[in-house]
C-alpha cells in the first residue's frame, strides 16, 4: 500500500520556492465556480500570473451556467485583482457522451471522474496554448471531491501535453471554511448541486 500523498504540503513547499527565488511564473486556474475561486485565489495570487479558466460545460441548464460565470467574474472584479477570466466554450454534447450509462452513479463516481478528467485534459491544452508554466485547479477545495484523483489526473494529463501540473489541496488550513466566509463577504451565489443535470436530479431526490 502506497503512502498518502500530502497534496497541501506540496503546495505549500511550491510557494515557499517561488517566494525564495521571487518568481511569479502564469498559471491557468481552471474555475468552477465563484465561491471554490474566492479562497483559492487569496492564497495563490501572490505567487502566480494567474489567468482563470471557466471551462464547465457539464453545467446545466445553460441559464446556470451564464450565472456561474458572471458570479465568477462579478468576484475577480469585486476583489480589485488584474486577472482576465476566459469562457470556454459551452458545449454540453460531449459530457453527455462521456456520461453514457453512467447517469444513475453518485457524485464522485465514475462519471464524476470522467467530467473531472475532460475539463482538466481541456484546461491544459488552453494553458498550453497560452504558453502557460502551469495549469491547476480550484476543484480541490471542495470536500465532495476526490482530491487524490484530481492531483493524480492532473499529473498525467501534465506528462501528456508538456504542461507542468500545480499539484494542490485547496481544503488545507481551512480552505474551504475561507471559501464559505469569503461567499459572504462578496454575497456570491452558492450553488447547492454540483453542476450537471444529474446531480441535479440526485439534489432534488434528497429534498
Amino acid at each position: 500500500m502506497q503512502p498518502k500523498v500530502n497534496y497541501g504540503r506540496m503546495l505549500d513547499e511550491k510557494l515557499a520556492e517561488l517566494e525564495r527565488s521571487g518568481e511569479k511564473p502564469s498559471l491557468l486556474l481552471h474555475a468552477c465556480c465563484a465561491p471554490c475561486s474566492s479562497h483559492t485565489l487569496t492564497y495563490i495570487a501572490e505567487r502566480f500570473r494567474i489567468t482563470l479558466y471557466f471551462y464547465n460545460p457539464n453545467i446545466a441548464p445553460e441559464e446556470e451556467y451564464k450565472f456561474r460565470c458572471e458570479e465568477l467574474k462579478r468576484l475577480v472584479r469585486e476583489m480589485g485583482l488584474d486577472i482576465e477570466v476566459l469562457e470556454g466554450k459551452y458545449d454540453p454534447a460531449p459530457f453527455y457522451e462521456l456520461a453514457k450509462g453512467l447517469e444513475e452513479l453518485p457524485e464522485r463516481g465514475e462519471r464524476c471522474r470522467k467530467c473531472i478528467e475532460h475539463r482538466l485534459r481541456i484546461s491544459a491544452l488552453k494553458a498550453k496554448e497560452l504558453g502557460c508554466d502551469y495549469f491547476t485547479t480550484t476543484l480541490t477545495i471542495s470536500p465532495h471531491k476526490d482530491c487524490a484523483f484530481i492531483n493524480e489526473c492532473g499529473g498525467r494529463i501534465a506528462e501528456e501535453y508538456g504542461v507542468p501540473y500545480l499539484f494542490s489541496d485547496f481544503k488545507k488550513h481551512d480552505g474551504y471554511k475561507h471559501s464559505i466566509e469569503l461567499s459572504k463577504q462578496y454575497n456570491l451565489y452558492r450553488q447547492n448541486y454540483c453542476g450537471c443535470v444529474y446531480s441535479r436530479m440526485a439534489r432534488d431526490k434528497e429534498q
